[in-house]
């Protein structure tokens, strides 16, 4: 492709409004994610408890804004301020749990839609992430490791609140925490903390010399990409094979592994003179 053509489509990425149609597939995903989470009992949970289904879809829904502003100081329930934004969800909400024939999930789970509202979540995700390091920055310039956290929730913040959207619906699940029992989602959070550093890279440093919207647009490319593999692929978690060098060898894995090694040849020395006392 043409340089230029593909930095005038990577602008035009970059200018992609998010409302209404963005909103909408990270709305339907997120309804998914709640019904997946209630199981088989869902459509009874949301027919006895319409009150604290919408709570907790909501409390997914915004919780990347939630969790952030509460970090920053800043008023918790902020993000909940666009009603436009709010109409759209609760419509999405009701469409996805309560249609006849359960049609809205029908649809919302069929491949090619999925695999559409998905690629749009992704550029949602995004988005989201480049807004908080963005805002991080400009209230602590030099704050690094505030805007990586930032960054990260605002891209999975989902992933950080399950515990209170199980907790709304009636149920305690103390270990359902992101770094104590990661879940699928888990890598949704690792991407997005490689998104920020790469954009506090090309924000801060001289490091990235390419342009702006070339980077934003490579990390579209990466999200989606990493999304749609899940789901047609299979591969859930590209990041496992670097962790695992990483962990052996820099985090004992190396070490422990000639532990085990020297302990066995110790214990085969011991078995040999033990042997030889016998005989």
């Amino acid at each position: 492709m043409d340089p230029e053509a593909f930095l005038d489509i990577a602008n035009q990425v970059v200018k992609l409004k998010m409302f209404p149609y963005f909103d909408i597939a990270h709305c339907t995903l997120c309804a998914l994610s709640v019904r997946e989470d209630l199981g088989s009992g869902a459509q009874q949970f949301s027919r006895k408890h319409p009150l604290a289904c919408w709570l907790s879809y909501m409390l997914v829904v915004f919780a990347g804004g939630m969790v952030a502003n509460g970090l920053l100081a800043e008023p918790i329930l902020a993000p909940l301020k666009n009603t436009p934004q709010l109409v759209v969800a609760t419509l999405v909400w009701y469409v996805i749990f309560y249609t006849p024939i359960d049609l809205g999930y029908k649809l919302a789970k069929f491949l090619p839609i999925k695999v559409a509202f998905s690629a749009m979540k992704e550029i949602y995700r995004c988005k989201k992430v480049y807004d908080g390091v963005t805002h991080a920055a400009k209230l602590y310039p030099n704050g690094y490791l505030i805007m990586i956290i930032i960054g990260t929730l605002k891209g999975n913040g989902a992933g950080f609140t399950r515990l209170m959207e199980r907790l709304i619906r009636g149920v305690w699940t103390p270990t359902a925490m992101e770094f104590m029992q990661p879940s699928f989602n888990f890598s949704y959070t690792k991407a997005s903390l490689v998104a920020s550093i790469i954009f506090i890279l090309d924000k801060k440093t001289e490091l990235i010399s390419a342009p702006h919207a070339l980077v934003y647009f490579g990390i579209v490319i990466f999200f989606v990409y990493f999304k749609l593999s899940s789901i047609l692929l299979g591969i859930h978690d590209p990041f496992v094979p670097f962790e695992n060098l990483m962990c052996a060898l820099f985090f004992g894995g190396i070490w422990d592994s000639l532990a085990k090694i020297l302990g066995r040849g110790q214990l085969k020395e011991g078995e040999v003179k033990d042997a030889k006392k016998t005989n």
